[in-house]
């Protein structure tokens, strides 16, 4: 070989290895940090691969929130329609229609019930869907939250107030009848039968009779609460934009300032949390160890770290945790997590 062949024969080859060094940086990776190491973890993607079809439906959009019915399946309440996975594959119940869906509830009947976006709330019995909008008595179109109370009565927060359907008709409440905002994020009621109402503006009680403004213990609101939860020790949580919050019916314990969108206790207790990072600028997927749940700083477990979004969490019946993001969903399952995104 000719030094000018050969010249451009090593020339060509370092060309090739850069542009092998640059597909492998762009690589889809997340971060998944312990409470010992910090290590990357990428997508599980081998059972995607190998049975796309299956995954076709697969959430890839905005999803807000998920639940697992009585039987088994999981659904996904996102902005591309109602979505269930029955454990091999997806299904869009909706698909082809305009709809977006925030909130998602399973009746004590068996009826699951999905608050949307702009069209009212949606009753699926498991063979059709039944639409309930403002002609019908619904207070606002727009419906964020879904609870079943002691009663069985289905209280729907809005973006124009609350409304209560006992089966038949509802009753709604606005600031005229003294809520202390319209904008409903969420609602929970207590073991006591106290009902608990988060906001964007202030959060609130209702006991029956009488909105409360609800206060810490230095006598300040919370402001533009977006999510609260009983866990199994009768404990309250509240997150949102003062952060997360626990209550155990003397003292209001704040134990992030980290803006705090959404709570959900698994069965062994832990309580799991989507919120802000500040310091990574971005959100993660925090876990509160059971064991050290009412200390005044609880051990805590960043899982995930995302630059977008992390919404709803559900821990299924195979003690797999989901939580939603801005590009569908992702299930952690022993140190992995699958990225359903087609």
């Amino acid at each position: 070989m000719s030094p000018v062949n050969n010249l451009l024969y090593h020339l060509l080859l370092m060309l090739m290895l850069a542009k092998s060094c640059q597909a492998q940086d762009r690589t889809d990776k997340k971060i998944r940090i312990s409470q010992n190491s910090t290590e990357i973890a990428t997508p599980n993607t081998q059972e995607k691969d190998s049975s796309s079809n299956m995954y076709a439906d697969a959430p890839s959009v905005i999803t807000r929130n998920i639940l697992q019915d009585k039987n088994g399946v999981i659904w996904f309440a996102t902005f591309e329609g109602i979505i269930s996975y029955d454990g091999a594959s997806f299904s869009n119940l909706t698909k082809g229609q305009p709809i977006r869906f925030f909130s998602v509830l399973e009746d004590r009947h068996g009826h699951l019930w999905f608050g949307s976006i702009g069209y009212g709330v949606y009753r699926y019995d498991g063979s059709a869907l039944k639409s309930y909008t403002t002609q019908d008595g619904l207070v606002d179109d727009r419906v964020t939250d879904i609870y079943e109370d002691e009663m069985g009565k289905l209280w729907f927060a809005t973006t124009g107030g609350i409304s209560v359907y006992d089966g038949n008709s509802f009753t709604n409440f606005t600031m005229d009848d003294g809520l202390l905002d319209n904008d409903v994020n969420s609602i929970i009621q207590d073991k006591s039968g106290l009902y608990w109402i988060g906001t964007r503006g202030k959060a609130f009680t209702y006991d029956g009779n009488t909105f409360a403004e609800i206060t810490n213990d230095e006598g300040d609101p919370f402001y533009n609460v977006r999510d609260i939860a009983m866990d199994s020790r009768g404990h309250t949580w509240m997150g949102g934009n003062d952060g997360l919050w626990r209550y155990d019916g003397e003292h209001y314990i704040r134990i992030t300032p980290d803006f705090t969108g959404y709570i959900y206790e698994d069965i062994v207790g832990n309580i799991w949390t989507s919120s802000v990072n500040s310091t990574l600028q971005g959100w993660t997927l925090n876990q509160y160890d059971s064991i050290s749940i009412n200390n005044l700083r609880p051990m805590s477990t960043q899982v995930l770290t995302d630059e977008g979004m992390f919404f709803g969490i559900l821990e299924d019946t195979d003690h797999n945790i989901w939580v939603g993001k801005l590009e569908g969903v992702y299930r952690i399952r022993d140190q992995s997590f699958d990225d359903f995104k087609s």
